[in-house]
């Protein structure tokens, strides 16, 4: 809680209350601590003592133009999965040579834009690969393999394996695929500078990646005068108490031993690259919402907030976990509780596993509290939407003591600014 302390029974942010929060920016309200995002920032570039090691931040974790600039300056490079977030992180200050898109059943439009604008491409589909060589042949291309394993905390989000529509399908142990590859880049003249892969997302076993580098190096030595190699993203936290932490100085101990390793076996150093999203801004991410009703059932207490599944998709998507603080009494004695979001579905419970709603002992709640739902800051506004046209809360950025908004509230006039 280094950055999210208790002050006279009351949350604060960066040393400011949530109370002071709400009534300025309006509720519900999503909140970052800009240095809790550096920290985690700072932590992975040190934990890989490789000297050819670049980070690309996975920005659909969070695209928030604020925090796009300020991992720009810390010398982070973008992870872009459709074009839009390759043209938001060219406005955001990134340089063409810092984007990598790794895009999936792309159109030849987007495929014409990146390629206009300087932007390395990662292909997953030998069709793709095939269409990608007849418009633009004698390029550089990236490869998105399909590593025939994945992992994930949940099976829509893992991205690897034979049920996986990610990549082209190759391991270690079945490359047939490579001379399939290999025809089309000398057909076309396509110089293959990188090879990638993706497992999936919410991981926080690092054996998992070793794995997966040890595999991705393997096919990497099938390619001569690589540029870089790209393990992908998905670094956990731990979203329940009980979860342990990824542990980065066992992963980069072993990730640098193994590139020294294949280093030797290629004969020259090739760029590391990893694409982290939720390890990054995860954590220093809030959602404050408002009490607004208590109603009881035999079965439950429901209490009721000014927010749902439309600001934080993920307890409804995945049954996924995130603690939940009574920011108004944070030190009382607790009771069990459903927090029910405001919108005409019945799973919209922030509460709530794959089976349905599940109690949270939370510190006595009265209407007027502010609840603070932890751990929002990846994968919260990102994908949040205008489901019973209810608009996207405001977004604000702390730090030390200092608040400033970095996205305004939606409006009526906004949801309609695009009818015809």
């Amino acid at each position: 809680m280094e950055y999210f302390q208790v002050v006279n029974n009351e949350l604060y942010i960066e040393g400011i209350s949530t109370r002071e929060l709400i009534t300025k920016y309006g509720s519900p309200l999503y909140v970052y601590s800009e240095n809790l995002i550096r920290k985690r920032f700072e932590e992975l570039k040190n934990s890989i003592k490789y000297p050819k090691f670049k980070i690309y931040y996975a920005m659909k974790a969070n695209s928030n133009f604020e925090i796009l600039k300020l991992l720009q300056k810390e010398g982070a490079g973008i992870d872009a999965v459709s074009i839009e977030e390759v043209e938001v992180a060219l406005k955001a200050g990134f340089k063409n040579d810092k984007i990598l898109f790794t895009g999936i059943n792309l159109s030849l439009e987007d495929i014409k834009k990146a390629v206009n604008n300087g932007i390395t491409l990662n292909l997953g589909s030998l069709l793709q690969l095939k269409y990608y060589g007849e418009y633009f042949p004698n390029t550089n291309i990236s490869l998105r393999i399909n590593p025939d394993f994945g992992s994930g905390h949940h099976s829509h989000v893992i991205t690897g394996g034979r049920e996986s529509k990610f990549g082209i399908f190759c391991s270690s142990e079945d490359k047939k695929y490579i001379k399939d590859i290999k025809t089309i880049c000398k057909k076309y003249g396509l110089k293959v500078i990188g090879v990638h892969a993706h497992i999936g997302s919410g991981i926080l076993d690092e054996s998992q990646y070793i794995k997966l580098a040890r595999i991705i190096l393997d096919i990497a030595l099938e390619f001569e005068n690589l540029q870089f190699i790209d393990i992908g993203g998905g670094i956990g936290i731990p979203y329940r108490e009980s979860e342990k932490e990824f542990d980065i100085e066992s992963f980069g101990k072993d990730i640098k031993q193994i590139m020294w390793e294949f280093t030797k076996k290629y004969g020259s150093e090739l760029y590391l690259i990893i694409e982290p999203g939720r390890y990054i801004v995860a954590e220093a991410g809030i959602l404050l919402t408002t009490v607004c009703d208590i109603k009881e059932t035999p079965l439950y207490k429901f209490v009721g907030v000014d927010s749902g599944f439309n600001h934080l998709i993920r307890p409804m998507a995945y049954g996924s976990y995130h603690r939940i603080i009574n920011a108004s009494n944070v030190e009382d004695e607790k009771e069990e509780v459903v927090v029910a979001g405001y919108l005409c579905e019945s799973g919209d419970l922030f509460t709530r596993n794959e089976e349905g709603p599940e109690k949270r002992a939370i510190s006595k709640v009265d209407v007027g509290n502010i609840l603070a739902i932890m751990d929002a800051g990846a994968y919260g506004y990102s994908m949040s939407s205008n489901y019973n046209l209810r608009p996207r809360p405001a977004e604000v950025m702390v730090s030390n003591g200092i608040a400033r908004l970095i996205r305004r509230r939606e409006t009526l006039k906004d949801l309609l600014s695009t009818k015809v």
